[in-house]
């Protein structure tokens, strides 16, 4: 079977998956006076390991290992190496990576809640968010292309 647009789509997955979960999510703040620090998905893990172990094997499946490996499941249907019945459960273990987006959009809107901290969104949230959107989509499509 020959890679088709949607497996390249898919593939450029791989390399956007780790650039996210590096790139700053949120900058928090203090006082809206005083310079803030960065959080990313793999700041935030470090962060949360020492604190929250659970919490942080929590996220890591939810925000690193489980968009992966979907992204790796669908290259295999896309060429051939998986069934396409094993589509339904890729979708299901895709829709989990929106979880992340969730949280952290929540966290931003609690945190800006609170009179000394200001938190505002930066553009890996975005760039997270755009590949678990993306892989949803891709996803659909695949299936729609083998249904």
């Amino acid at each position: 079977m020959s890679a088709s647009p949607l497996f390249w789509a898919n593939l450029s997955l791989l390399l956007l998956y780790p650039v996210a979960w590096a790139a700053p999510l949120a900058e928090a703040r203090l006082l809206p006076l005083f310079g803030g620090e960065e959080v990313s998905i793999l700041s935030g893990l470090a962060a949360l390991w020492g604190e929250e172990t659970a919490l942080a094997l929590l996220v890591a499946l939810f925000a690193l290992v489980l968009p992966y490996a979907k992204t790796l499941a669908l290259a295999a249907i896309h060429l051939g190496r998986l069934p396409a019945r094993a589509l339904p459960l890729v979708e299901f273990v895709g829709k989990f990576s929106m979880a992340e987006v969730f949280l952290v959009a929540l966290y931003i809107v609690v945190a800006q809640g609170a009179g000394f901290v200001s938190v505002e969104s930066r553009w890996g949230l975005w760039l997270f968010a755009a590949c678990a959107l993306a892989s949803l989509l891709l996803s659909h499509l695949t299936a729609r292309r083998h249904g």
